[in-house]
């Protein structure tokens, strides 16, 4: 099975069927972003604090990593980023392309896969976004180190990724307003499936999802020369009934340190 094929056709079909992660952001905002009032998500809802951030994006070389959609980037970009787009999905990158033809922004986009970067150079940019994503690659260590190798020294990444509780339910279930435990972690949507039902779902262009460990996403990230120094929590905002009892989306901030 190629991951990455299936997930880029699947991210297509979604940008099609104007899924929420697909929807670009409107004028409005980028012209508020242009006079500084921004603000951008790499989970459900929340906003990144601004402290996060430094004071100024001016001239700031930034890699929106697997976050097409135009979001992320043309609002970074309006705010004086040098902002670079990767994303498998083609028809998300033409998000981008279209906010930034339509408010006449300057961003760049590239086709390819979060756990390949070799279309970009050792330490090439400042900072990396990378909103919620990692749960369509099956090992997240390469995508980590890969962030960690096109990152400048003291280079900041902010990431947003996935609580593995959310994947220990039933999907279906969940969606009926049902909590009933099915999987266990790590896990993927095509575990406890038939021949036939593995076919079927990949015949209706679904996208593929894993359910890593906490500790490949945070130890991870160490392990790949980072040094964490933000977190925070997020949720559906009560559209899923887990938002009852926890928050299933993960925010964190690390600045790559050299191991030299």
């Amino acid at each position: 099975m190629d991951t990455v094929k299936q997930n880029s056709k699947a991210w297509d079909k979604k940008v099609e069927e104007q899924a929420v992660y697909t929807r670009a952001v409107s004028t409005e905002m980028i012209e508020k972003s242009k006079l500084g009032d921004w603000e951008i998500t790499v989970t459900a809802g929340k906003p990144v604090p601004r402290s996060w951030f430094p004071k100024s994006l001016v001239g700031l070389k930034l890699l929106c990593l697997a976050s097409g959609g135009g979001q992320q980037g043309p609002i970074l970009a309006a705010a004086g980023a040098d902002v670079t787009v990767t994303d498998i999905s083609r028809k998300q990158l033409e998000q981008d392309e279209f906010v930034a033809e339509r408010n006449g922004l300057i961003l760049r986009t590239v086709q390819g896969d979060m756990s390949d970067l070799s279309d970009f150079e050792d330490e090439e940019f400042d900072m990396i976004i990378n909103p919620v994503s990692n749960l369509f690659v099956k090992d997240v260590h390469p995508v980590w180190k890969e962030a960690s190798r096109v990152l400048k020294n003291k280079g900041i990444l902010i990431s947003g990724f996935t609580n593995p509780l959310l994947f220990i339910f039933d999907d279906e279930e969940d969606r009926k307003g049902n909590l009933v435990v099915k999987n266990s972690i790590p896990s993927s949507s095509l575990d406890n499936l038939t021949e036939k039902e593995k076919e079927d779902y990949i015949k209706a262009n679904k996208t593929i999802e894993f359910g890593h460990t906490l500790e490949d996403q945070i130890q991870g990230q160490m392990d790949a020369g980072f040094i964490l120094n933000g977190f925070y929590e997020d949720d559906f905002g009560g559209s899923r009934p887990l938002d009852k009892y926890i928050k299933c989306f993960i925010a964190t901030r690390a600045i790559k340190t050299s191991m030299d």
